[in-house]
């Protein structure tokens, strides 16, 4: 085990995964950024990638368990 998993069991990455959850604790905090990121989403879900959208979302919801 090297210096970089030390303390690490299981799967994952404690350290990318606290990192991970602060950066988007950050972003919810922006409403500017959280208003943006939906006006962009709305827009690409009535543009020429929507098709592309909706079927990666039915193939996630796929994998959802019940």
């Amino acid at each position: 085990m090297n210096d970089s998993t030390k303390g690490e069991f299981g799967e994952g990455n404690y350290k990318a995964s606290r990192e991970y959850d602060e950066a988007q604790a950050d972003f919810a905090k922006d409403k500017a950024k959280v208003e943006k990121g939906a006006r962009d989403a709305e827009q690409a879900l009535d543009g020429p990638e929507a098709d592309e959208l909706k079927a990666a979302e039915e193939e996630g919801k796929s994998h959802a368990k019940a």
